[in-house]
């Protein structure tokens, strides 16, 4: 009797256990999908004017945006979180932070040290160091070459029809496709090939033709088939230009009058190579009053911070 009573008891024992171990992996299933991240689809957003260390930035829609400057980059330290258009940031994607730009925006960076030019979606606020004109993420500064350096001399333009094209899909309720890529969920596209390309240097460029040891192995990635309706996505793929040498102005302002501009030239007097020089765009003439040139981005930095605290809040640093 004794020996029964003891199976019994044992054997309601074992089928507790069971039922616990049953009970514990389901909760921890639970647990499992209530605590996985939704994705974050971004959304389109020029937003409000807003002031970043005493300076005013206005957000506007400008698809003529074509300027020179010094681009940083961005990563680790904001990988997985929320840009400022609601996207997750992956520090590994071609996207680029900007001060005033639509979200999303399309835009083209060169980098006019080494020739190199990708294409980036614009989808977060910043950089906000005076100096900087564009942070782009990590991948992106890894392919334009100065990941290692932390800045480079740049262009960015916008690329109009994407941009315009993007922001109509955004706003007509297409979903954008993981990591900012602008092709519909609902088009049928084949999945962009992978190639490797030995990158041709520019002309008159001296030396060997491959990409220097830290750029990542695969570098040209084969972009997705042309569509009509949709704008072409940042692939990755890295074009070369010509290189030729740039220097480093910090740019108080441009004027379309030579007396507002020689006054500003006369209070900035003492920051030494102070200069008015004329420039004509779309047939307009402008003044445009500029320190420099100068050599290292330190002093560049340093004398811009003077400028913006002697009252040009639009001053900063241009390359030509």
């Amino acid at each position: 009797m004794f020996k029964r009573l003891s199976l019994l008891v044992l054997s309601l024992f074992v089928l507790g256990a069971c039922a616990e171990t049953q009970l514990l992996i389901h909760t921890a299933k639970k647990i499992g999908k209530s605590t996985k991240e939704p994705v974050q689809q971004g959304r389109y957003k020029i937003g409000n004017p807003y002031q970043i260390k005493g300076v005013w930035y206005y957000p506007a829609v400008n698809y003529k945006y074509n300027v020179t400057g010094i681009a940083s980059w961005y990563g680790p330290g904001f990988h997985g979180k929320t840009t400022a258009n609601g996207e997750t940031y992956d520090q590994n994607a071609l996207t680029a932070a900007h001060k005033t730009l639509p979200m999303p925006s399309i835009v083209r960076v060169t980098n006019l040290e080494n020739g190199r030019s990708i294409k980036v979606t614009v989808n977060d606020r910043g950089p906000y160091a005076f100096g900087r004109v564009i942070d782009m993420s990590r991948r992106g500064a890894q392919l334009l070459g100065f990941h290692r350096r932390g800045t480079a001399r740049v262009r960015v333009f916008v690329l109009e029809d994407e941009s315009r094209m993007l922001a109509q899909q955004i706003k007509n309720g297409a979903v954008l496709a993981k990591v900012g890529t602008p092709i519909r969920r609902d088009i049928n596209v084949a999945k962009p090939g992978v190639a490797s390309e030995t990158l041709a240097p520019p002309p008159g460029a001296k030396g060997s033709n491959t990409l220097p040891a830290y750029t990542p192995r695969k570098t040209v990635v084969a972009s997705h088939e042309r569509i009509t309706d949709t704008p072409t996505a940042p692939t990755g793929v890295v074009t070369t230009t010509s290189v030729t040498p740039t220097n480093m102005y910090v740019q108080a302002g441009a004027f379309t009058r030579f007396d507002y501009a020689n006054r500003t030239a006369a209070r900035l007097a003492e920051l030494g190579n102070v200069k008015v020089t004329s420039y004509k765009v779309r047939g307009k003439e402008f003044f445009r009053v500029r320190a420099g040139p100068i050599g290292a981005l330190e002093n560049a930095d340093k004398v811009l911070e003077r400028v913006i605290r002697a009252g040009f809040e639009n001053a900063r640093i241009v390359v030509d």
